[in-house]
């Protein structure tokens, strides 16, 4: 599995030129499975996203998570964070798991995302557009395998 998170100051995505989710401060996390993933990572993601410190304290450290500061998160599913681009010029996605398997796994991790801060999702599968003002910028990079 593999997410991107960024913090945010707001966020919104529509399908169709019509709104489907919108947040305010908080994460936007770009979410994919890949083959074998296994489902009890789930847990990891979710305890990882909504605990990692990187909103500020009131000392300029990044020392809170998107629950101490009462930020939403905004999950969508991103198969092309499967993509291989180091062959030529065209990604490959073979790494990627089938849309039935990915999207499960998907919604299993906004419900648990949800249970520790407000979580809105996109719509899997569909060309989204999303509008995003990033804070900062930061931007994480979690990448986890089960062993």
């Amino acid at each position: 599995m593999k997410a991107v998170i960024q913090r945010v100051k707001s966020a919104e995505l529509k399908v169709d030129e019509k709104l489907i989710s919108k947040i305010g401060r908080g994460l936007v996390v770009y979410f994919c499975v890949e083959k074998d993933d296994a489902e009890g990572l789930i847990l990891y993601f979710s305890n990882k996203i909504a605990n990692l410190r990187i909103f500020s304290d009131a000392f300029g450290k990044m020392n809170l998570s998107v629950k101490d500061v009462g930020g939403e998160i905004l999950l969508i599913s991103q198969f092309t964070l499967a993509g291989d681009a180091s062959h030529g010029f065209r990604p490959s996605f073979t790494t990627a798991e089938t849309p039935e398997r990915a999207n499960k796994i998907y919604l299993l991790l906004a419900s648990e995302l949800n249970k520790t801060a407000p979580t809105k999702t996109g719509v899997f599968g569909a060309d989204m557009q999303i509008l995003q003002e990033n804070y900062g910028p930061v931007t994480i990079i979690l990448e986890k395998k089960e062993k």
